[in-house]
């Protein structure tokens, strides 16, 4: 009778566990207890799988706030921060301080801690993950281009039918939250907004999200696509350089004269800013748009291309250029050593084999037959590409390779003409982006000089990532559920800032003729009266900024008045 109760009381052992286990995690320190075991134990696991891939754990956050003093200093008011605030880096003007007035986000990011905030998860999953994968719609133009060349346009069209109901009740709740009408949401002409992904192509679930966001507030949506990327037709042998804003300009020369009663405005995801910043840089004040964002930008090209990448994330931005090449590889095989491109290791090296000419004269690829993508060439033209001599008038200094690698970027630096930058333009870094240069090498003394450059810098978002925290959070031991605002925070402040930008500028406008910045009526008259810029065929190099040991320092308020200036 014994043996048979042991026997009993040994196979309902597990299920006493259980049930033991389970009431002792309805205790709240117990569950607490648990909870910050199993998180120190992941956060063990993913380091050991980080140092096994080789993924950095530390952006040398420390060195810099060392090197520029208090990170919690705001230049507009001298208070400290907490490190939980971003910070927002700029000249102190009337827009940057309306801007502290008027965008809520700005002061209450709520971004997500680990696991969800490590900087190397948000980057994975905006790039490779996303909840708005099929729940998008496009429509594609195809735009032909002054060279003969042709760019995608992809239009947002709207969500799925089940969707309708959220979007509602979330423009319900923001009326009621914000006091005011998000722009489009309720005007006969709404923002178009105009959206340029990585430089390799493709739209990103970080995009769709971004997008779907947009639709739901009111904008129309459309993504610009560069030559030979999201499945876009290539119709002659020759690919975009980074900084080469021509494409861009037409494009949105093309927007712009489909809603020309529409404000336009632009978002860069990552390395696509630099179309997006030479574009601002080079037209200047005859820009068709009104302001423009850009999230985890690339400032310093040469930089950015010269920095060692993880491994992780090289060889998947590399996979995807050499997708695209080896694509058409047959047709390009009449420009370019293919072979040589396809067997870079480093995302430098590939740049260099494609657009430098020191690199085709070390082996000069065999010329095969002219194929039918690049029939339109003219062989007997004197270009070195083969180009029409009245298409290379047009390209300028872009019709023949650069030299070397140096030349290469005096032409396509991004910042090359950050003088002539006559668009706000708000900038949102983070401190532990895997995919960047580390903080310390930001042009800093260009966003607190220049009026029109804005930059917000966390510490902590990845590579557009940004994720906010979830609904249940850990305070003080004690678990409670807030209601969170769903989405990615840097999606929410740039929809935030161009609705403040536009409150902005209709403020500046109703001041009078005087020299204000007149969103309507100056702009279409700089626009009608500047001609296209046309870049010279010898550029002065542009010295990089430096960084000085000082850089949170107290200014005075200039009166500084958003005039669009002809500058051409």
């Amino acid at each position: 009778m014994a043996a048979f109760v042991l026997d009993c009381l040994f196979c309902l052992l597990p299920s006493l566990l259980l049930l033991v286990l389970s009431l002792a995690l309805r205790w709240p320190r117990v569950s607490c207890w648990t909870r910050l075991a199993v998180r120190a134990a992941g956060r063990r696991l993913w380091v050991i799988i980080c140092l096994i891939l080789e993924l950095p754990l530390d952006r040398n956050t420390r060195k810099w706030t060392e090197e520029t003093g208090s990170p919690g200093t705001d230049i507009l008011s001298g208070s400290a921060q907490t490190s939980d605030r971003p910070m927002l880096i700029c000249k102190p003007t009337a827009l940057a301080k309306y801007l502290l007035q008027h965008c809520g986000s700005l002061a209450r990011p709520r971004l997500a801690n680990w696991p969800r905030g490590d900087p190397h998860l948000q980057t994975l999953s905006s790039l490779l993950f996303g909840q708005h994968r099929d729940t998008l719609q496009f429509t594609r133009e195809h735009l032909l281009l002054r060279d003969g060349g042709t760019v995608a346009l992809d239009w947002a069209v709207g969500t799925r039918l089940g969707e309708v109901v959220g979007r509602k009740r979330w423009e319900g709740r923001k009326e009621h939250q914000s006091g005011g009408k998000t722009p489009g949401c309720f005007t006969i002409t709404p923002p178009v907004l105009l959206l340029i992904p990585q430089s390799w192509g493709g739209i990103t679930p970080h995009l769709k999200a971004l997008c779907h966001l947009a639709i739901c507030q009111g904008f129309y949506v459309v993504v610009f696509h560069p030559r030979g990327t999201a499945g876009s037709p290539m119709t002659m042998a020759r690919m975009t350089e980074f900084g080469d804003p021509a494409d861009l300009e037409q494009a949105i020369a093309y927007i712009h004269s489909c809603h020309p009663s529409s404000m336009l405005v632009a978002v860069s995801e990552g390395s696509g800013s630099g179309i997006l910043l030479s574009y601002l840089g080079e037209c200047g004040s005859s820009s068709h748009l009104t302001a423009a964002a850009a999230i985890s930008p690339v400032l310093l090209g040469q930089l950015w291309f010269e920095t060692a990448m993880p491994p992780i994330y090289r060889s998947g931005v590399l996979f995807h250029r050499k997708l695209q090449l080896s694509r058409y590889g047959s047709s390009f095989r009449a420009v370019l050593d293919v072979d040589r491109a396809l067997s870079c290791s480093s995302i430098r090296d590939f740049e260099e084999t494609l657009f430098c000419s020191s690199v085709h004269h070390q082996r000069a690829p065999p010329r095969p037959p002219t194929s039918s993508l690049n029939s339109g060439l003219s062989s007997g033209s004197s270009s070195p590409r083969g180009l029409a001599p009245s298409v290379a008038w047009g390209l300028g200094e872009r019709a023949s390779p650069a030299q070397d690698w140096n030349s290469y970027w005096e032409r396509n630096e991004p910042l090359r003409d950050a003088d002539e930058v006559a668009v706000p333009v708000l900038c949102i870094c983070s401190r532990d982006d895997p995919l960047l240069p580390p903080t310390c090498t930001l042009p800093l003394p260009l966003f607190q000089s220049n009026p029109y450059f804005l930059l917000v810098l966390t510490d902590r978002g990845g590579h557009c990532g940004f994720s906010l925290e979830s609904q249940e959070q850990s305070e003080g031991g004690r678990i409670g559920k807030e209601e969170v605002e769903e989405g990615n925070w840097s999606h929410i402040v740039v929809l935030e800032y161009f609705r403040v930008m536009a409150d902005f500028l209709k403020g500046e406008e109703k001041d009078g003729p005087t020299g204000e910045y007149s969103h309507a009526g100056q702009r279409s008259r700089i626009s009608n009266l500047a001609p296209p810029r046309r870049r010279k065929a010898t550029m002065m190099r542009r010295p990089r900024p430096q960084v000085s040991g000082k850089i949170f320092v107290e200014a005075e308020e200039e009166n500084f008045t958003w005039k669009r200036s002809y500058t051409r």
